[in-house]
């Protein structure tokens, strides 16, 4: 035997004493919870899109708190129960990512990404960002949101056909149109996707290869997710591939940092550099600032690997919720040509095709469109958390355990995991009625008052997470969304080109819509250009 299968298989039983020991001392195991399919896997396939309606019917027998089997059969809790989320989400150091999670995060981005990071590391970065996302310096990015939005449309409108259509998949497009808008209001960069004269370069190849093709699966994939030397010593194809893309994303994220700062240096003409000095509105140049500026303390600057770790981080989150969460809006209005044909009506009644950002808040259809859609079609379908410590997770409401014994809270253990279901709290009847499957803007005029109590940063919903870890981008992906779909909805109208039965969700961290049977999603409509009567 090799010594690497040997150090393999000794890392392995090392884990499983642990998972064995958590299995029999956490006290999750006296929830009442569903039967896991597998001793190796738990219920984790049993966690991807295309088995939210089984989550659903679990929260529908055993209440928004109960027991599901992780790894080995770690027990774990899966919660829809608000006060348990506010619990989890506002103690953050308490519950932190998983070390798995995180590694595979760190594989895309490197360790020292704001979605990686945890404790004072991770704070100081939120700090320093903070302000590149706050409404004064969205409201400065309209220009970008519009200019590329008008540019999708024309790039279809060019596409049209004799016959006065083109039927696309719209999740090209819009995943162009995303990654052109972060690339200049996240770096100064064009990366001019929606162009047809120019090839893709080498930076877009890298972060089609690591964002956009699909995870790996099966037994090695998920032994590699809590083994990482796995893929170290039985490297795959893709990892090669994800390996040789990231180092095509840190030589442009560095010479995106040293040009930046080039620039600064140049025009000063002393060796002081202050805040007010960089000038720039795109993210890259108010993070640099944090390493140049004089005036900036020493424990807040950011490192330049905390800058370059960014570069991908941003490309891939600043590009996948606004991509994911305009493919199903224009889905649903397919499906609902009436909601299309009112939400037009609004977006003509303005008289202008770059509105301003105030402007689009006021629109009150376009608004509970956008909100139903985050709703119903959450981008992340959940999230996962780690005991640090062992703690009480308080309840709403008391409940009978597996051993008929009342409770009201959840003891945890250091090590025990905690899922957050963002989609299923989110289409669960007992707070939506029994329509919560079901796309209707209009529940927005009068939204049921359990939503109060969800602790999210926007609108009562979780899609951009809540409390210290909340999205750091949620007014930028909002607005940008809105944009989008202002200028998409006022020159076409879009029709399905499949059985609406045959459109569902697809992937396991991310639902993107796509068709029945497919690996890598993709959402066929058909688009004519709107003509005013």
């Amino acid at each position: 035997m090799s010594a690497a299968l040997v150090l393999v298989a000794g890392i392995v039983l090392v884990a499983l004493i642990k998972f064995w020991r958590t299995l029999y001392r956490s006290p999750l195991r006296h929830l009442r919870g569903p039967r896991a399919p597998s001793v190796l896997s738990g219920h984790f396939n049993q966690l991807a899109a295309t088995h939210q309606a089984l989550i659903r019917e679990w929260v529908n027998e055993y209440g928004p708190n109960f027991k599901i089997r992780g790894f080995f059969n770690a027990p774990s809790l899966f919660t829809t129960d608000t006060k348990a989320i506010h619990h989890v989400l506002t103690h953050s150091t308490d519950y932190c990512k998983p070390l798995d999670a995180r590694r595979l995060l760190a594989r895309l981005s490197g360790p020292a990404g704001v979605l990686v990071t945890e404790g004072e590391q991770h704070r100081n970065q939120r700090r320093v960002m903070n302000p590149a996302f706050g409404p004064v310096q969205i409201r400065g990015l309209m220009g970008v949101f519009h200019e590329k939005s008008l540019a999708l449309r024309d790039y279809w409108m060019s596409q049209v056909s004799e016959d006065g259509s083109i039927r696309t998949n719209v999740g090209d497009g819009i995943s162009k149109m995303t990654l052109d808008v972060i690339g200049v209001a996240g770096f100064n960069y064009d990366f001019e996707t929606l162009r047809t004269d120019k090839p893709t370069n080498e930076v877009n190849k890298a972060f089609q290869a690591l964002f956009q093709s699909p995870l790996p699966r099966g037994t090695f994939a998920l032994l590699a997710r809590f083994f990482p030397i796995l893929m170290t010593l039985f490297p795959t194809e893709r990892t090669k591939a994800a390996a040789q893309a990231l180092a095509v994303m840190r030589r442009f994220g560095m010479q995106l940092i040293e040009e930046k700062k080039q620039q600064i240096m140049s025009e000063k003409t002393s060796h002081s550099v202050e805040k007010k000095d960089v000038q720039g509105r795109d993210i890259l140049s108010l993070l640099i600032k944090s390493n140049l500026a004089s005036d900036v303390p020493e424990n807040q600057r950011l490192t330049d690997e905390d800058v370059l770790a960014q570069v991908p981080t941003f490309l891939a989150a600043g590009h996948e919720t606004t991509a994911t969460a305009t493919g199903w809006l224009l889905c649903e209005l397919s499906k609902h040509p009436e909601f299309q044909q009112k939400l037009r009506e609004e977006l003509l009644s303005v008289d202008t095709d770059t509105p301003t950002m105030e402007a689009l808040n006021e629109l009150p259809y376009l608004d509970k469109v956008v909100r139903e859609t985050l709703r119903l079609h959450a981008p992340v379908l959940m999230v996962n958390r780690e005991a640090q410590r062992d703690d009480v997770i308080p309840v709403s409401e008391p409940f009978v355990d597996a051993q008929c014994t009342l409770q009201r809270e959840i003891a945890v253990k250091r090590g025990d995991m905690v899922f957050i279901g963002i989609a299923a709290l989110q289409t669960a009847e007992g707070v939506w009625g029994e329509d919560a499957l079901e796309f209707k803007p209009d529940r927005w005029d009068d939204p049921p008052e359990a939503i109060t109590n969800t602790p999210g940063v926007w609108g009562h919903l979780l899609t951009f997470l809540g409390g210290t870890r909340a999205c750091i981008g949620y007014r930028f992906s909002l607005v940008e969304l809105k944009a989008l779909i202002f200028a998409l909805i006022r020159a076409f109208e879009f029709e399905l080109t499949a059985p609406a039965e045959d459109i569902q969700a697809i992937g396991r961290f991310l639902q993107r819509a796509g068709l029945r049977g497919q690996e890598v999603p993709a959402l066929p409509l058909l688009i004519r250009p709107y003509r005013r009567v």
